[in-house]
């Protein structure tokens, strides 16, 4: 055995040692044995009243642990307890730190016995994606070569006793952090998958990826192992594990939360910046941790971070709203349960009174190929040496970015020439959006875009090959939000077999459906507002998700 498995081996072993015994399932089912392990299958591993503090929303938890309804500690053994499984059921965890937790759950409660819960998050559990530094907890972000180190570097000051900016914060409001989840190797895959944990299911439909790259986050949240839990986004990594798990996820747009002191891929790469944001089971579980972090200024904490508090009045939407509708970008067509959901959701909008008009923008293609240049500046560099820090190999999701090795880097010259590039997209999309003022009912320009989050409900292993559908939005810099829509329904959801491929990419992903494989995976739409819209873009995700509530 080579010492990258050896080392990937030991720390996997180490992951399951943190569970406490008692919460070790017997006899872990394979996928044909149990598709779905939602709902009544993790339910049976837990006692009712675990059930009844893991299915409560963000926002009922706060109210039930800052009157006392709930101790800080019930809520955080139930979420443990349910996290625990659905690692062994998923493989949705790279770090357990459930001790660390139950500890600072306890101080909380001795706080709310002399009448003062901590902050507005008192008592909330909050899971983190594992580029964020959390004291005494390793991060390896999915590579070998970063077990035991700081980010790469051996005997590191800062190795484990180092926090980002948010993780302190999120303390300070009286979040309660216990676990770390899965990411891709590179973090730049939409599933996730690294030589440590191996592969992430979707709790769902464990055939299917529970996406990428914050695809830990995605399947524990699924399984209601978290209530609310942070990931980031650089083309596309929170909304498309939100839609694969049937989730709400927040894109924000790059400056509005705190990155500081995070780990991450191609660091200094300022063209297209990675972004944090939230998901949860509910839009309310998103506003509710963004608007705690912005109640106490991370721009100072992070000089990234734009000053600008939670707006309360943009958050009050009103009236009849127009929606653009992207059904295709021309480039890659949807498979049928995504066409499904988008017909859904802007049917449910009309009956609620709301416009929806095509939207025909420039060249999406235009868009999402300048976006590709920007990953390419370091020609592989950054993460070609983390794989060598081990010797480990490349996953098959990864190597189709980086698996020719080496490549040539971009000079100074290069990069600004792309950068114009890209504030001549920027430009050329706002004027096109401006004008749809002059088609619109309300005389405004559409408040907001339905567009597909990727071609399909969910990818299958090794079948994402198709990014386009979210990458402009990061490119663009817009603020995007994800709802959850319906589940495929193989009597409903059939092959097409009228559709004509576009090309040999697009009839390869229409080819990957099958609705038996498929049957009962979420199926998700995001919508699209401009940059720095979070509050209003929040409020009309709950508009849409009660309008498809409402619909006939």
């Amino acid at each position: 055995m080579a010492i990258w498995q050896t080392l990937a081996a030991q720390k996997r072993d180490s992951i399951i040692a943190a569970i406490p015994q008692e919460w070790i399932i017997p006899s872990i089912p394979k996928v044909e044995e149990v598709k779905d392990i939602t709902g009544g299958y993790i339910q049976q591993f837990l006692s009712p009243k675990e059930i009844e503090i893991t299915e409560t929303d963000a926002v009922d938890i706060i109210k039930n642990a800052s009157t006392g309804v709930w101790s800080a500690v019930e809520v955080a053994k139930a979420f443990c307890h349910r996290a625990a499984l659905a690692h062994q059921l998923t493989n949705c965890l790279h770090e357990i730190f459930f001790e660390a937790a139950i500890r600072d759950a306890e101080a909380l409660d001795a706080l709310y016995s002399q009448q003062k819960p901590l902050g507005p998050l008192h008592g909330l559990p909050v899971s983190l994606k594992d580029q964020f530094h959390v004291k005494d907890v390793e991060t390896t972000m999915g590579y070998v070569g970063w077990i035991g180190t700081h980010e790469g570097q051996k005997n590191h000051p800062k190795h484990r006793v180092y926090e980002s900016e948010m993780v302190g914060e999120l303390r300070s409001l009286g979040a309660i952090l216990y676990v770390k989840t899965a990411v891709p190797h590179t973090l730049m895959s939409g599933e996730t998958v690294n030589n440590i944990i191996g592969y992430t299911l979707n709790p769902k439909n464990r055939y299917l990826s529970s996406g990428g790259s914050s695809g830990g986050e995605g399947a524990l949240i699924g399984a209601r192992g978290s209530p609310v839990g942070f990931g980031t986004d650089i083309g596309g990594s929170i909304r498309i594990p939100a839609g694969f798990n049937g989730l709400f996820g927040l894109r924000p747009s790059a400056g509005r939360l705190p990155y500081e002191g995070m780990a991450n891929s191609m660091d200094g790469q300022n063209t297209v910046l990675s972004v944090v944001g939230p998901l949860a089971p509910s839009a309310g579980g998103l506003k509710l941790v963004v608007k705690s972090l912005l109640s106490i200024k991370p721009w100072l904490d992070d000089p990234m971070v734009v000053k600008m508090p939670w707006r309360e009045e943009e958050g009050n939407v009103e009236g009849k709203l127009t929606f653009g509708v992207l059904r295709t970008d021309g480039v890659v067509g949807l498979q049928p349960p995504v066409r499904r959901a988008v017909e859904m959701t802007l049917k449910a909008l009309v009956e609620a009174g709301h416009e929806v008009i095509d939207w025909n923008p420039p060249s999406h293609k235009n868009v999402n190929d300048a976006c590709l240049q920007t990953w390419r500046y370091d020609g592989g560099a950054d993460v070609l040496a983390a794989f060598a820090l081990s010797s480990e190999p490349m996953s098959t999701q990864v190597q189709q970015a980086y698996g020719r090795g080496q490549q040539p880097q971009f000079d100074a010259t290069a990069i600004a020439a792309n950068n114009v590039r890209v504030r001549n997209i920027k430009k050329e999309y706002m004027d096109y959006w401006n004008r749809t003022a002059a088609i619109t009912r309300t005389g405004r320009p559409v408040d907001a875009i339905i567009c597909p989050l990727a071609p399909f409900a969910a990818a299958r292993p090794e079948g994402y090959k198709y990014y386009g559908y979210t990458t402009w939005v990061n490119l663009l810099d817009y603020t995007s939000v994800v709802v959850p829509v319906t589940n495929v329904d193989k009597s409903v959801d059939k092959v097409d077999d009228m559709y004509v491929p576009l090309d040999g990419l697009d009839k390869e992903v229409q080819a990957s459906y099958d609705p038996e494989l498929y049957d009962g995976a979420h199926v998700s739409v995001q919508l699209v507002g401009r940059r720095f819209q979070e509050e209003r873009m929040l409020a009309i995700a709950e508009i849409t998700a009660m309008s498809l509530k409402s619909s006939k």
